[in-house]
């Protein structure tokens, strides 16, 4: 079975199939990765007679305090993941027992990129060489906070004219910040290229990375943008602080402060050697404490505490 047309998060037709495939399968231990995933995975699970689950949880938002979320942070599941401190802490505020959690932030390549493959993207954007890029990267919808960034853009333009930032990424917000971009006249100084797959070239181009957000688990695409030696100004949120010490591995602003977040990004193009400090010191931390072996290691130490999977592993 490669995939399934599900109907909704509750769809017990669909999770009878999944019971039907781990029957077939011979699994003895199944691994989920997302809210609907959780439910179908669970049910098909019981259905199949699993006890072994373990469920990885990515988001920093408070599940709500009804029958069937206590039943989904209940005891049918062996395992949680956190990818961060601030899920771990939201978990054990479901009720989820801290010794049933384990903290395996997600992990990411080191070297996706080339360096100088940004340079196309740049003359895409008719950059001059020396011209300043400062990007974000990532779904536009109110929690990744890019209205914050748009009303950030005239503040840093009044210290650097000649600056110009980039959205990459599609959602439903992308009517309202083109139309608030219009506003506050903009005009070439923001582009908006919608979805994008060559990532990798995109964060080359850059000179500073953001990420305004006001939710986030983790943070992966700062991962990314530290990956690729790259100054990140972030919001402290979510799992933000796990990644960035402020003034450490970047710069932290509080969420949903445009002057704030504007200030920073500032500070970072008046001051190169900052910049290239803390882009440095970030890319030694994803090394040491986010690479997708690091990652790998702690999903698999968590799996030879379960019964059935010790030896083999």
């Amino acid at each position: 079975m490669t995939g399934l047309a599900l109907r909704g998060e509750w769809d017990l037709a669909s999770a009878w199939r999944i019971a039907s495939a781990l029957r077939i399968s011979g699994a003895t231990h199944v691994h989920l990765h997302s809210s609907h995933a959780q439910t179908l995975g669970l049910l098909g699970s019981a259905m199949s007679g699993i006890r072994n689950v373990v469920v990885t949880r990515r988001v920093d938002f408070v599940p709500g305090r009804h029958f069937l979320n206590r039943w989904k942070y209940g005891p049918r599941v062996a395992r949680f993941v956190a990818i961060s401190r601030a899920i771990q802490d939201i978990l054990i505020g479901v009720g989820v027992p801290i010794e049933r959690i384990r903290l395996v932030p997600s992990g990411v390549e080191l070297n996706r990129g080339t360096p100088g493959e940004g340079r196309a993207f740049r003359e895409e954007l008719g950059l001059a060489e020396n011209q300043p890029l400062i990007g974000n990267i990532g779904h536009l919808a109110d929690h990744k906070g890019q209205r914050y960034l748009v009303e950030a853009v005239p503040l840093v333009l009044r210290d650097f004219p000649r600056a110009k930032f980039v959205i990459v990424g599609h959602g439903e917000l992308e009517v309202e910040l083109k139309a608030r971009a219009d506003a506050l006249g903009l005009g070439g100084h923001l582009v908006f290229t919608g979805f994008r797959r060559d990532v990798a070239a995109i964060l080359d181009a850059l000179d500073v990375f953001v990420l305004p957000s006001h939710l986030e688990g983790l943070g992966t695409i700062v991962l990314d943008a530290l990956a690729a030696r790259k100054p990140v100004v972030a919001t402290r949120t979510g799992g933000v602080p796990d990644i960035i010490e402020d003034g450490r591995e970047g710069l932290l602003v509080p969420p949903r402060d445009p002057k704030a977040l504007a200030s920073a990004l500032s500070r970072l193009l008046s001051d190169s050697e900052l910049a290239c400090a803390l882009a440095e010191e970030g890319h030694r931390k994803v090394e040491q404490d986010f690479s997708v072996d690091r990652m790998v290691e702690g999903n698999l130490a968590l799996y030879r505490e379960l019964p059935g999977l010790g030896a083999e592993l």
